[in-house]
């Protein structure tokens, strides 16, 4: 089974910008829907952004514009770049992978078996 490590995340000022990644034990290129979670103190994880088997990414409507979900098929490495940082972002951020060759079905955290370890962005204002 695919295994996931994200890194990137730290201590933000508002108004800055992060970029993490994750890292795939596999190629996951075209092969596996692939997100991005995160779940804020005391709240309930929440889908942020996903990249589609047909390359197709789709984003949380409250995030749309701030959040972009890419991946570099030769580093086998999937990307959140996050713009204009607030402090509601402040969360663990996930990595995470649907199983091979399904499509994103939607943002539930159940139609996504593989998960990485999460990486901390605090964000201050």
């Amino acid at each position: 089974q695919v295994q996931l490590v994200e890194s990137g995340g730290g201590s933000v000022e508002s108004g800055g910008s992060l970029r993490l990644s994750c890292a795939a034990s596999e190629d996951t290129y075209r092969r596996y829907c692939m997100a991005w979670f995160r779940q804020a103190p005391g709240k309930e994880r929440e889908g942020v952004a996903f990249l589609d088997i047909n390359g197709i990414t789709s984003y949380a409507y409250s995030l749309k514009g701030r959040f972009i979900i890419s991946q570099v098929n030769a580093k086998n490495t999937l990307y959140l770049i996050i713009n204009s940082l607030q402090p509601e972002d402040t969360a663990i951020y996930y990595c995470a992978a649907a199983r091979p060759y399904y499509y994103c079905t939607g943002p539930s955290t159940a139609d996504f078996p593989y998960w990485g370890q999460g990486t901390q962005v605090t964000v201050s204002s």
